[in-house]
């Protein structure tokens, strides 16, 4: 069953690459100042005037994607650095309230390294 699949899908898209090989001539047509170009002359101009148009609208991208990544890594430096002093000044600012909390942290601390202290010294049996 997989392999019909394959080749069904196959065999549709020939169908359909020979109904464009025939039928060029009926979509790819334009007008340049108001003269109508149709058949292999109009499908190679469209081709290349189509083809030419994505290559700008690829460097365009290119060149848009490079300047807002310039842009947002500056905004970028700007906000962590925004983000880091606006944390210095609220440690700041709570700092004188937090000193009650800090003195039984500090307690507890000492006791913890002091018993560890004592676990080193013993020797080994």
């Amino acid at each position: 069953m997989k392999n019909f699949a394959k080749i069904a899908i196959l065999f549709l898209f020939a169908v359909l690459l020979l109904d464009i090989a025939f039928d060029a001539a009926d979509f790819m047509s334009f007008n340049i100042d108001g003269e109508h170009i149709d058949g292999p002359l109009g499908a190679l101009l469209a081709v290349v005037f189509a083809g030419g148009g994505l290559v700008i609208a690829g460097v365009v991208l290119l060149v848009v994607g490079l300047v807002l990544a310039v842009v947002f890594a500056g905004v970028g430096v700007i906000v962590v650095g925004a983000l880091g002093f606006a944390a210095v000044a609220v440690a700041l600012a709570l700092s004188p309230l937090l000193l009650p909390l800090l003195i039984p942290v500090a307690i507890v601390w000492y006791l913890v390294s002091r018993n560890r202290k004592d676990r080193v010294i013993q020797p080994a049996a």
